[in-house]
């Protein structure tokens, strides 16, 4: 209630002694959230190794949460040695007890080979289980694979199911690939006004990949009329996001461009800024 302020007013102090209180004498939960308080730096002085000491002791008695977040310490090498294999144990156990992000970080390590040999269809297995539990990320990831064929047959339409189930979550890069199946027709009958939804949701949260694409878009007029000075506007937004395909459409229409348009089209990126993406 202290940590939460909840009918007290917000005290971490307070919090942290009736944690600490309960903890000593092996409540689980007393030893995870004083373990949560410990890495986040909530009423004490941020501190890693405490963390892990407590998360550890809460893990150790089948606290799902505290061996996810022990795993990802271990994965991060936050107060310990990085450490993957070890990172990879304490995520199957939280897995194994239903939770999702577990199941998701677990996945990562197959797909990537972090502790683990590279192993597409383990990495497939355990993003399916978080992303039937709605875990946005996995069923991002769930979609990349579909689409790209890795750990199963080459799926389009069932990349578009988990890339749709992702982004209506609002997932950026689900929302960019989404997009990227409508633009080509991938999976989904060709539909530009469509591909351009997506992306320009995506663009608004400021994704980088989206804001090219949507600027690529109105250079070609696909489902949007044809205009240099926002084929430029979003390429400069992209390139300053870190785009590098973002610089190249800016750069090209920069010398298509009148003085007067380029102007036009800086004011309006200024704008956009200020507005951070939204009804640009």
């Amino acid at each position: 209630m202290y940590n939460e302020g909840q009918g007290v007013p917000q005290d971490y102090k307070t919090a942290l002694k009736w944690w600490k209180l309960a903890a000593e004498q092996g409540y689980a939960g007393a030893q995870y959230n004083l373990g949560l308080m410990y890495d986040k730096g909530d009423g004490v002085p941020q501190d890693y190794k405490t963390a892990l000491k407590w998360y550890k002791l809460a893990a150790e008695q089948g606290y799902a949460t505290a061996q996810f977040n022990l795993g990802v310490m271990y994965r991060r090498g936050e107060g310990v040695p990085q450490d993957y294999k070890t990172a990879v144990k304490w995520y199957e156990l939280a897995a194994g007890q239903g939770k999702s992000s577990a199941q998701f970080n677990l996945g990562l390590m197959y797909d990537k080979g972090q502790g683990v040999p590279q192993d597409y269809k383990t990495a497939m297995k355990w993003y399916k289980l978080a992303a039937e539990q709605g875990y946005a990320s996995a069923q991002y990831n769930l979609g990349f694979m579909y689409r790209n064929g890795q750990g199963v047959p080459q799926d389009y339409k069932t990349a578009v199911k988990w890339y749709r189930l992702s982004a209506e979550q609002g997932n950026a890069s689900a929302q960019t690939n989404l997009g990227v199946m409508y633009d080509n027709g991938w999976g989904v009958p060709q539909d530009y006004k469509t591909a351009l939804k997506w992306y320009r949701l995506a663009a608004e949260q400021g994704d980088a990949n989206a804001q090219t694409l949507l600027g690529t878009s109105y250079a070609l007029g696909n489902g949007v009329i044809q205009d240099n000075v926002y084929a430029h506007m979003w390429g400069n937004l992209a390139a300053s996001n870190g785009s590098e395909n973002g610089g190249k459409l800016r750069d090209n229409f920069e010398k298509k461009m009148t003085p007067s348009q380029l102007e036009k089209s800086q004011d309006l990126a200024r704008e956009c800024v200020r507005k951070k993406y939204k009804g640009c």
